[in-house]
């Protein structure tokens, strides 16, 4: 199974990830920290962090391990990309975006962030609500964070788990525009 996270910082990813994986004993692959190492051995971010956790998904998704894939994911390429992992890896892939409706609570959220790792730059409030999401091919399953804890947010996540709602997709062109 191959979870892909998306949404804005501050919506509650990395909590949700980390719990879903505590729980079902999956894997993290979480694009800042890939980004990060990238860039403290001069190599920058770009597209080269995608790629490289597009890699090691697909190397553990044969193996049988769950990923919980962990990013921003606002850009259509990159949501097929992680579709395209799990064709690859003949994977059942769950599409998640997280919401925080309550604007207050996610500006709390955005400016109390704390940085994992020295020098890592954590995004002001106007750099969230001034981000381009690009729109969905088709609906993800969505999650509002707000209001709620992170073990019902994980719950609702699991139920989806093994549930028909699951994509397996067959061939790389079977959902392409």
């Amino acid at each position: 199974m191959l979870i892909s996270l998306a949404g804005l910082p501050g919506t509650g990813k990395t909590t949700l990830a980390r719990a879903l994986c505590r729980v079902r004993g999956a894997m993290h692959l979480r694009i800042d920290t890939i980004e990060h190492t990238l860039t403290a051995a001069g190599l920058g971010p770009g597209p080269t962090g995608y790629l490289v956790a597009y890699a090691l998904a697909e190397d553990n998704l044969r193996l049988g391990h769950s990923i919980v894939a962990d990013s921003v994911n606002s850009l259509a390429i990159t949501r097929q990309a992680w579709r395209d992992t799990a064709i690859r890896a003949g994977a059942v892939i769950l599409e998640v975006e997280l919401e925080c409706s309550d604007a207050d609570e996610h500006r709390r959220r955005v400016e109390a962030r704390t940085p994992d790792w020295p020098g890592q730059r954590l995004p002001a409030w106007a750099g969230v609500t001034g981000r381009v999401i690009e729109p969905w091919d088709r609906p993800p399953f969505r999650v509002d964070t707000a209001g709620r804890t992170t073990a019902e947010c994980v719950n609702l996540v699991v139920q989806r788990w093994p549930a028909a709602a699951c994509w397996l997709p067959r061939h790389p062109a079977e959902h392409r525009t």
